[in-house]
């Protein structure tokens, strides 16, 4: 409320005429370029019109600040990567060829804000598991792919990191991460089962079970049994990783 008036929110246009303007060189003077860039590419697609809040700018400050921390130990400046041959669990690795495979086909589509959401996600995964205070340290193996995907869209950062790392040459003539088809296969499927059309359950089955094996799966499911009622389904059809259907 001002001077007994409810204050609203109303979104409009930016212009000099207007006297509304934020510049780039006020934004990388108060928080750096990587950040204006970040900000700029994540709050949505770049083919249309987005509200602009300086407020916000600050999540994409707080994802960099903790990508230095996962990598570089801030009292002394050093990598804090692990360069054993230990290899990262599969949950780690997963994520890891995930994230590759999604950011690489959002950067060619100009995606920037769903690739930076991706690498969000790692980064956050990266934190929990190796985060400063963690018993491991951080593999180089999910180190340096994730400054290499970060590049296109904070290359100072990147590049910053990427020295810190030990590599004398700079990572624009290094090759984008390249995603291991197998562990971008899932391991199992969620399966809806319906009862004549209405879902009643759902069951989570092997990848590679086979049809026998998902539909023996969904009539032995508690609440699948409950619905049949003792009667002999007329037909159980089965759509491969989509869902089953249970005729009576």
């Amino acid at each position: 409320v001002w001077r007994g008036e409810t204050v609203r929110r109303e979104y409009g246009k930016m212009g000099k005429s207007l006297r509304n303007v934020v510049t780039p060189d006020e934004m990388s003077e108060q928080f750096g370029t990587d950040t204006f860039r970040l900000y700029e590419m994540s709050t949505g697609p770049m083919e249309v019109s987005r509200p602009w809040s300086t407020r916000d700018v600050v999540g994409s400050q707080r994802f960099l600040q903790r990508v230095w921390r996962n990598i570089v130990d801030e009292q002394t400046g050093q990598p804090r990567v692990s360069d054993d041959d230990t290899q990262p669990d599969t949950d780690a690795l997963r994520l890891l060829n995930r994230t590759i495979a999604g950011v690489h086909a959002d950067v060619e589509l100009l995606h920037y804000n769903t690739a930076a959401a991706k690498l969000i996600e790692y980064n956050n995964y990266l934190t929990k598991v190796y985060g400063p205070g963690a018993a491991d340290s951080l593999p180089r193996s999910l180190a340096e792919p994730l400054v290499l995907m970060l590049a296109p869209l904070c290359p100072h950062i990147a590049e910053e990191l990427w020295s810190i790392l030990g590599h004398d040459q700079s990572l624009a003539y290094g090759p984008f991460p390249v995603a291991d088809e197998a562990y971008l296969l899932a391991e199992t499927l969620e399966y809806p089962i319906q009862v004549n059309g209405k879902v009643r359950s759902r069951i989570t089955v092997p990848a590679d079970a086979d049809e026998s094996s998902v539909t023996a799966a969904a009539l032995a499911e508690e609440k699948i049994v409950a619905a049949l009622e003792g009667r002999e389904p007329r037909k159980v059809i089965v759509v491969p990783g989509r869902l089953v259907n249970v005729v009576v």
